[in-house]
């Protein structure tokens, strides 16, 4: 290749550089997720910074182009890493030295590593005077997820090379004490009876970069026994009874109800928030009766909160809300602790209407009701005015159960968020009880 067309290359990589920087920059920006995801939110600012560099760069009338040096590909490595379907509720980016991000994957807290390194340029074991290699930095972030506190402390390594991976790496990851073991991102896990763990596999549609992609789990803690089995002695309480709604209690509620499945081994824990969303008679057709009553009449009932229930009821019409969270809880078994148990029939029972009252009655026959049994992790972290200690048992007793919590809370998983903990949410808008 002459001079001319060593520059014509440069340039044209150059290019191609600042095309694939503009189009993960759209995808990032266009994300559903991004306004509640610390790691989208601080990856668009480190590829704003990169297209900032890019941007900046002028082809050098050289006969001799300097090759491109770009972060591009390990921030778009992060980017198909976090949107995969296994990795739920990510930190922020960066949380430790040598840690991308935290995570929970396939349900476990876990830190992930990755690497979009050449694999020809990736030594196990550097030659002498070269720097330090992988197993270097594999070994130092195990030590320190070792000795990190039960708050923050994962139970894997996610170890993600996105250009694939050397023979030597694969063998040493194995080997030397550490014991990884290769996972499948081409994979969707979802947590159900079967397998080891109870995790069992569904495939999914990648993206054809993701075929690249070579991951690895090490096990930083042995988890003791198995969860879920567990779950049949703690919930004696419960009932399984059916019982008939009142005619006229058809409809969106009895259609929510039966999503539920009480004898799946996937469980979705609900807080009070939830629970009120679906018994509220905001979600269950009464917002015709709620805007038929005088404003005044209304404003009196509700004082401060009379625009958050409007705001409700107009939201209401077009988005109803027993369709999303039939989503959320369709196929699974919802569980409530104790706490929520008691908090619900007291706020039912102050605020609720006869007819509020009787699907409060109904819904609690459909769930189990577990013992409050908040994780060891989440108790770790300090109670707060943001992280109350009754929000911790609440979200605790579902990390415990390894089940995502269903919650409007927002403000609760922002604290846990921010200490660096993953903790496994589904959000859901606020509905409020209407006396009705």
């Amino acid at each position: 290749m002459d001079a001319t067309q060593a520059c014509a290359a440069a340039d044209s990589e150059l290019e191609l550089a600042r095309a694939r920087c503009v189009a993960l920059r759209g995808h990032l920006a266009a994300s559903p997720d991004l306004p509640r995801q610390p790691a989208l939110r601080s990856l668009l600012r480190l590829v704003d910074a990169e297209l900032r560099f890019l941007s900046s760069l002028r082809p050098a009338p050289s006969s001799r182009p300097t090759p491109l040096s770009s972060n591009l590909p390990h921030l778009a490595a992060l980017h198909l890493l976090l949107a995969h379907p296994a990795v739920r509720s990510p930190s922020r980016l960066s949380p430790l030295p040598g840690v991308d991000f935290a995570c929970a994957f396939r349900g476990r807290p876990a830190w992930a590593l990755v690497s979009a390194s050449n694999p020809a340029r990736l030594a196990w074991v550097p030659a002498p005077g070269t720097g330090g290699g992988l197993r270097s930095r594999v070994a130092a972030v195990l030590d320190a997820a070792r000795g990190a506190p039960p708050a923050t402390r994962p139970e894997k390594l996610l170890l993600v090379f996105s250009r694939g991976v050397g023979v030597d790496i694969a063998l040493g990851l194995a080997a030397e004490g550490f014991g990884a073991v290769e996972v499948d991102l081409l994979e969707e896990f979802i947590d159900d009876s079967g397998d080891e763990g109870g995790w069992v596999a569904v495939s999914f549609k990648p993206s054809e970069e993701l075929r690249s992609f070579r991951a690895f789990e090490i096990d930083v803690v042995e988890v003791a026994g198995e969860v879920l089995p567990l779950l049949e002695a703690a919930v004696a309480e419960g009932s399984a009874d059916e019982e008939e709604l009142p005619l006229g209690f058809e409809g969106a509620f009895s259609t929510f109800v039966g999503k539920m499945w009480r004898e799946s081994k996937e469980l979705v824990n609900l807080d009070t928030t939830a629970l009120v969303a679906i018994v509220s008679g905001i979600s269950n057709g009464g917002v015709g009766k709620l805007m038929a009553v005088p404003e005044s009449e209304t404003r009196a009932r509700f004082k401060c909160n009379y625009k958050f229930v409007i705001d409700q009821a107009q939201s209401e019409l077009q988005f109803p809300i027993l369709v999303e969270l039939g989503k959320a809880v369709e196929g699974k078994q919802c569980i409530i602790c104790e706490t929520v148990n008691s908090e619900f029939k007291e706020i039912v029972s102050m605020c609720g209407g006869h007819e509020e009252k009787t699907r409060a009655r109904h819904l609690l026959k459909q769930l189990r009701i577990v013992p409050d049994s908040p994780s060891s992790r989440m108790m770790d972290l300090p109670t707060t005015r943001k992280l109350a200690m009754k929000n911790k048992i609440v979200f605790g007793t579902g990390d415990h159960w390894r089940a995502p919590t269903l919650t409007a809370n927002m403000g609760f998983v922002r604290a846990v968020s921010q200490s660096g903990m993953p903790l496994l949410t589904i959000e859901h808008r606020p509905r409020a009880l209407i006396g009705l």
